[in-house]
Parts: structure tokens; C-alpha cells; sequence
């Protein structure tokens, strides 16, 4: 399947600190990959170098085989990040309409049924709860179809029930094509994914099916596969 992001030997120091300490990492076309780790694995600082914030120390990194930064292929990823990027003073609706308009495409009503905030189309931004805000920025996220979608923590404060439609809609973008790859800590949400890669102080310390890392560390739980495989290294 053709790579949408292929990541060969990827560093990146702040300081003393390696953040990304020769990532090596590949995404195809309709998958889903979950980076899976701790807080200060590097997890942030590899989906900030693959959109192009973050320029690696060395390393190669590519997305739709250009070479990043690159801007030509901006159009075609949608990042939502820990923090939301929102207007708070917007509405809603105006938020999203704002990023569709960005892109020149995004179908707005559609992506806010998606995210279950079309009632809530009209509420001033600053008004909502945590959890809103974050399906709001996963809204604007999605509204232009990207064919690369970066999502770094996406759940974090979001209801069990919706966590489960929100994935179900990912899995249905996947199979239409599109690249995903997820940040997260919890383990259950990580399962979901086609392929993890077990992130800790900026490497990959192991990657591959939840069968295969299950298999290869010896245990029946994905937690305790995370610890024993961290051990190793």
C-alpha cells in the first residue's frame, strides 16, 4: 500500500533532551497507526516534525512522498492538536465554517452531526465544557476530508459512548482511504488501531499488531507488553 508518511532515523534534540532519537516509522493508505506512550515519549514532537512545525535535527521524513516542511501538501492533512485551536468567541458553526473556508471544501452540517454538536451549532465557543471543545476541534479537523489525519490525544475528555462513535467514524474514514495516525496514552483506545508503535523517551521501542506485541512480549494484556518490551530496551 502506498506510504502516506515514512519516517526513516528521525532526531530531534531541545537541549539535552532527545526527543526523537532515530524514529523510524511508516503509514500506509486506509490504516489507522497508533503511537502509544507516556507523556514526554516524543509522541507531540513526531506528529509537529511530520505536519512540518518541528524540523528534525536529520533523519529523512516524508508525507504523499514530498519531504517536509513542505507546504504544497498542507491541504491535505488535518491536525488537531492537544490544545484546541479554537476561537472562543465564534460560534460553533462559525468556527467550523471558518476552517472549511480555509480549505475552499467541508461539508459543515455533515461534521457537526459527526461530532453530535449541530444542536449546539449557534452556543458561543467560550461557553462550552472541555469535552465540547475538543469535538469542535475535532470538527474543524475533519470538515475538509484531509487524506493524512493527525490527531494528538482526540478523546481526551470526550464521553465513553461518544469515544466509541468517534471511533467508529475513523474506522470508516480509514476504509475510504485515508491515513491516520493517533497519540495516546490509554491503552483500550491504542487497541483500536491497526498497527501501534510503543513510544518511550523517543524511540520506538516495538510496533505491530496488538496479537504480534502481545505475542512477542510473552503477556495477554497490552499494558503489561508496554512494560516488559520497555524493559528490554
Amino acid at each position: 500500500m502506498t506510504a502516506m508518511i515514512e519516517a526513516r532515523d528521525v532526531r530531534k534534540r531541545f537541549g539535552d533532551v532527545a526527543a526523537l532519537d532515530g524514529v523510524d516509522l511508516s503509514v500506509p493508505a486506509g490504516s489507522i497507526y497508533a503511537l502509544l506512550g507516556p507523556n514526554g515519549a516524543g509522541k507531540t514532537t513526531l506528529i509537529r516534525a511530520i505536519v512540518g512545525l518541528v524540523k528534525p535535527d536529520g533523519g529523512e521524513l516524508r508525507v504523499f512522498g514530498e519531504r517536509m516542511p513542505q507546504r504544497a501538501v498542507l491541504s491535505r492533512i488535518g491536525y488537531m492538536t492537544q490544545a484546541a485551536a479554537l476561537y472562543l468567541e465564534l460560534s460553533v458553526e462559525e468556527n467550523v465554517r471558518f476552517f472549511a473556508r480555509i480549505a475552499g471544501r467541508g461539508d459543515v452540517e455533515e461534521v457537526l452531526r459527526f461530532v453530535e454538536l449541530w444542536d449546539r451549532r449557534r452556543t458561543i465557543t467560550a461557553t462550552l465544557s472541555g469535552g465540547m471543545r475538543t469535538r469542535l476541534s475535532l470538527a474543524c479537523t475533519l470538515v475538509h476530508r484531509p487524506d493524512l489525519l493527525l490527531l494528538d490525544e482526540p478523546t481526551v475528555g470526550v464521553d465513553p459512548q461518544l469515544r466509541v462513535q468517534l471511533w467508529e467514524g475513523l474506522r470508516e474514514m480509514a476504509a475510504s482511504g485515508t491515513a491516520i495516525l493517533v497519540s495516546s496514552h490509554v491503552m483500550d483506545e491504542a487497541a483500536r488501531a491497526d498497527r501501534l508503535g510503543l513510544m518511550r523517551a523517543g524511540r520506538i521501542l516495538a510496533e505491530g499488531t496488538v496479537d504480534e506485541l502481545l505475542a512477542r512480549a510473552g503477556v495477554d494484556d497490552l499494558e503489561d507488553a508496554f512494560l516488559r518490551l520497555s524493559a528490554e530496551r
